[in-house]
């Protein structure tokens, strides 16, 4: 190993003391084994690109033959003291196939000089997971279900389709958090998602860019050419909230509108509202009546508990079992300050919904219902909120009433001709009925209108093509997916099946290794118990698939919830 690595040097938030095989943090020491502080100095002398096993084997154990669950153990004791997940990972991850990466700049200035590093470094963290909020959705979670027969729901057979000119087209960029407070990065978030929500209201526009704001951009291939962009800075400063809202030509690349807003916090949704009305106006946008009363319409009247919703929103997609219960308690509390926050109701149907999908309850069927109430009592409250229909339609997907659920897409879309996550849905749902032929289009009409997608879509398009039988498509897309997310375990379950059926069974059985870091105890057939698949023979392609790495243990019925 390389001498050149200094005797002491910082990492996020962490300052690494190799001479005394430590880690320290906020005052707090942690001892790492030798051999897990070596592994972290050569992760570190290469930070940013992927080292391969072979590569930490020779330069760990040189001459010596280890297992490779040696390398696994000090990567496992590792994470453990940096306190990092595999699912999730912040400082160590895993690259499919290739190795290990630092994913952490190492900054090698002395301690006095990390305060201002180290806080930028935590506010860089902190935007990053609040951005990997919403696809209030986002797939995989949006929730809801009806018992009752709904009424009023666009004809199923056929959509609107997405024009490749006409209508002008607009992207709302991420607003920018200002300053070093990072606690108050949902805000950047809140007034962004809301913007794309209210101009994606008007029938005389289309708005570019999904609200879930997640994930690496696209080469925009099969994306709707911009004609103009929303850029914004956002800080709080006590209870003072400054923003600043940029439209640019992007033809052009003049600025069509600028406005700096300096106001009480409390004027949050004034801000807003005047942010679409000056854009609309700017932009000569007809809007009907029904569309102002959409502009002037908040889903809360209380700034508190929309900054609760911030935070449980903040807290929802990071899809882990804890960050799942704050989420849930920030929601109610949002609830307690206004009981007819619609959006807040959703919110905790979608959280019930994780426990089941994931499940982290011990009787999944009653965190389902859950769901479905709160998602009744949103719908009651509010029944104009395309997300709401979302919802309604993901939790009835889980409970495999997939034609429902397509109308109930269908109905997102007849109030929201952005809304690209429901067309996104809407083609992961004829995957799960055995329809896959038709899904490709649905998902690339998502990616044409919101071109910033995160890994699901890819995930999706993936899916369909493994039960589709098209090998190629699904290894770019499932690559393309866990490339915007390693730690998501149903891109891997992908990956591994189609590796299997494709031939290639050295790559399957490296990611059934991946599965099983990233869940010790995987059982495909415990998994698929709560997967909503109802087309038979792609259960059995897809069990087969995975039996043959020994992800199958027992045979159980995947056809009930």
């Amino acid at each position: 190993m390389s001498q050149s690595v200094p005797e002491a040097f910082n990492m996020g938030a962490w300052r690494v003391m190799p001479a005394d095989n430590e880690l320290c943090r906020d005052g707090k020491r942690v001892p790492l084994e030798p051999k897990a502080m070596g592994l972290l100095l050569y992760l570190a002398e290469h930070a940013g690109n992927t080292v391969s096993r072979e590569q930490l084997f020779e330069a760990l154990w040189p001459g010596v033959v280890v297992s490779d669950d040696t390398l696994t153990q000090a990567v496992l004791k590792l994470r453990k003291a940096l306190g990092d997940n595999a699912k999730t990972p912040r400082y160590i991850q895993t690259v499919a196939k290739r190795g290990y990466r630092l994913c952490v700049a190492v900054d090698r200035s002395p301690p006095a000089a990390l305060a201002g590093p180290l806080n930028r470094q935590r506010s860089g963290w902190a935007l990053l997971v609040v951005t990997a909020v919403i696809l209030i959705g986002v797939l995989g979670y949006r929730t809801l279900y009806v018992p009752q027969p709904m009424s009023g729901l666009p004809d199923v057979s056929t959509l609107k389709p997405v024009p490749a000119e006409g209508l002008p087209t607009l992207t709302v960029q991420p607003f920018q958090l200002l300053g070093e407070d990072a606690s108050q990065a949902y805000l950047a978030q809140g007034l962004t998602f809301d913007l794309i929500t209210d101009l994606s209201r008007l029938s005389s526009l289309w708005v570019i860019g999904s609200r879930s704001i997640l994930g690496q951009k696209d080469d925009g291939k099969d994306a709707l050419p911009v004609r103009y962009r929303v850029t914004g800075e956002v800080q709080r400063a006590a209870d003072e909230l400054r923003v600043q809202v940029h439209l640019q030509d992007v033809t052009s690349g003049r600025q069509l509108w600028s406005e700096r807003y300096h106001q009480p916090i409390d004027n949050l949704f004034q801000i807003q509202e005047q942010i679409s009305r000056q854009i609309a106006a700017t932009l000569s946008l007809k809007v009907s009546e029904a569309e102002q009363r959409h502009l002037a319409h908040r889903y809360t009247h209380s700034v508190p508990a929309y900054e609760y919703f911030l935070q449980a929103q903040s807290l929802l997609l990071v899809r882990l079992k804890d960050e799942n219960e704050k989420a849930r308690t920030f929601y109610r509390q949002a609830i307690a300050l206004d009981p007819s926050f619609a959006r807040a109701y959703a919110g905790l149907a979608l959280s019930h919904a994780a426990d089941y999908r994931n499940q982290w309850m011990p009787v999944g069927g009653n965190a389902l219902e859950k769901a479905r109430g709160m998602a009744r009592t949103a719908l009651q409250i509010d029944p104009d909120i395309p997300e709401v229909y979302w919802v309604l339609a993901y939790v009835s997907a889980q409970q495999r009433q997939h034609e429902k659920a397509i109308g109930l897409l269908k109905k997102a879309i007849s109030l929201d001709q952005s809304f690209a996550d429901a067309y996104a849905l809407m083609g992961g749902i004829n995957t799960y009925m055995g329809q896959s032929a038709k899904t490709p289009a649905l998902i690339r009409t998502a990616i044409r209108l919101n071109p910033d997608a995160g890994y699901l879509y890819f995930l999706l398009l993936g899916r369909a093509y493994f039960y589709l039988g098209d090998w190629e498509q699904a290894l770019i897309n499932l690559n393309e997916a866990l490339m915007r997310n390693p730690a998501n375990l149903e891109g891997h379950i992908y990956l591994a099946a189609v590796l299997a059926s494709s031939g290639d069974r050295t790559g399957a059985l490296w990611e059934a290794e991946e599965i099983r870091t990233l869940q010790t105890d995987f059982n495909a057939d415990n998994w698929l118990q709560t997967y909503p698949m109802t087309d038979q023979r792609q259960g059995r392609q897809l069990r087969t698939a995975l039996a043959s790495l020994g992800l199958v243990e027992t045979a159980v019925s995947v056809q009930k919830p």
